[in-house]
């Protein structure tokens, strides 16, 4: 809550001016709401109900259980306490009567990253006298953006990850025929990981062959490949240097033969241009002093993809946003799953990871991450993969 009592109101105020609104309606159950546990930087998860309100003018109002008050200490501004829903709901009225508020709401579930609370929630505000509106330019401005701090953490883990994905596949491709499986190597990185002192909700995927056309696949014990000769090796790894901080998040490629099936460097090559094609439109807009918007990213994308022939097999969006969350809740390189037209603001990180997947064959991914600095585009790691990594 201290980062509450350090919140510039004129600032804030602009921002919801912007918006239409006459104030910021947070709202969170049992840790349902991301952006506002960022906002609030509340610990652990409460099991009842909680609504902060900032206003442009006035105090902020908490409205809370009286069993859940202790996250609430130091809040700077009034606490209205409930315990039964009558209550509740009168406090609700009482801030939310008349008013505009903002929200995260995205309509039609357009971008679901941003559609965090309940429809039921949206219709009780409706019925005690509020309107509702998108707070999506709030979630990016206030919770989208890095610290300084942040910032460190991920250029440091950026270059972590990158040596180890590069070592590992190094070392894998040399190993055709003496029994490495994807678990084992898995294995490996995670070992890497904690002597490096990165930490991850979950292990790296990594995938030898066909497997690597399926860009959520997870290794399974006993049920993995082992590499074999002349097949795609693939290391998705994503970790940080503490539970609390940005992660970083890589796609690397390897090939366990001294030359590339034809094919194979073709599919290479059209993906690693797809993804300089994204940072390059990145840097040109830049450059022109010109906002972005994340589905114009996508389309500088994934055209090149489409313009060599694999369309179809480009299955997802080009990037996602990172903060807290590795998927986080700023703005996503996406006019596929959806059309994000959320603008880049100064502070925010994303994935750039163009991938062409073909069933039955194998599976190409290159993923690097992006800061947008003050200057523009800011990419992770400091080298990026430009050829198959070989034997």
């Amino acid at each position: 809550m201290n980062a509450l009592a350090s919140l510039d109101r004129a600032a804030l105020r602009a921002s919801l001016q912007a918006c239409g609104a006459d104030a910021w309606l947070l709202y969170d159950f049992k840790g349902l709401n991301p952006v506002a546990r960022r906002m609030l930087n509340l610990g652990g998860l409460g099991s009842r109900r909680l609504f902060v309100l900032l206003p442009q003018d006035g105090d902020l109002v908490a409205i809370a259980h009286r069993i859940e008050l202790q996250p609430l200490e130091g809040f700077p501004g009034r606490i209205i306490p409930f315990s039964r829903w009558q209550e509740l709901h009168a406090a609700v009225r009482e801030v939310v009567n008349g008013k505009t508020v903002a929200m995260e709401i995205s309509a039609e579930d357009a971008v679901p990253y941003l559609d965090r609370v309940p429809f039921g929630v949206i219709e009780l505000i409706r019925s005690l006298g509020g309107r509702v509106v998108s707070s999506s330019p709030l979630v990016t401005q206030y919770t989208a953006r890095w610290t300084a701090p942040e910032l460190q953490d991920h250029l440091i883990a950026a270059e972590i990850l990158a040596r180890i994905a590069q070592d590992h596949i190094a070392q894998a491709v040399q190993e055709v025929g003496k029994g490495l499986s994807e678990t084992a190597l898995q294995r490996r990185v995670l070992d890497a990981f904690q002597r490096e002192g990165i930490l991850a909700d979950h292990g790296p995927i990594v995938a030898f062959g066909p497997p690597t056309a399926n860009p959520h696949y997870e290794p399974v014990p006993g049920k993995d490949r082992t590499l074999g000769a002349n097949e795609v090796v693939l290391i998705d790894l994503f970790g940080g240097r503490s539970a609390t901080t940005v992660q970083a998040d890589q796609t690397w490629m390897g090939f366990s033969g001294s030359k590339p099936a034809a094919k194979v460097q073709e599919i290479w090559t059209i993906v690693r241009d797809a993804r300089d094609a994204a940072l390059d439109y990145l840097a040109t807009a830049a450059r022109a002093g010109r906002t972005v918007q994340g589905h114009e990213v996508d389309r500088a994308s994934r055209g090149v993809i489409e313009r060599a022939g694999y369309g179809d097999y480009f299955v997802h969006r080009t990037g996602h946003s990172i903060d807290r969350d590795l998927h986080g809740s700023g703005p996503h390189l996406d006019d596929y799953e959806t059309h994000d037209d959320r603008e880049f603001l100064p502070g925010v990180g994303f994935s750039v990871e163009p991938g062409i997947y073909l069933p039955g064959e194998f599976g190409m991914r290159s993923e690097v991450n992006v800061y947008w600095g003050p200057d523009g585009p800011l990419v992770t790691p400091k080298v990026l993969q430009r050829e198959l990594i070989l034997p």
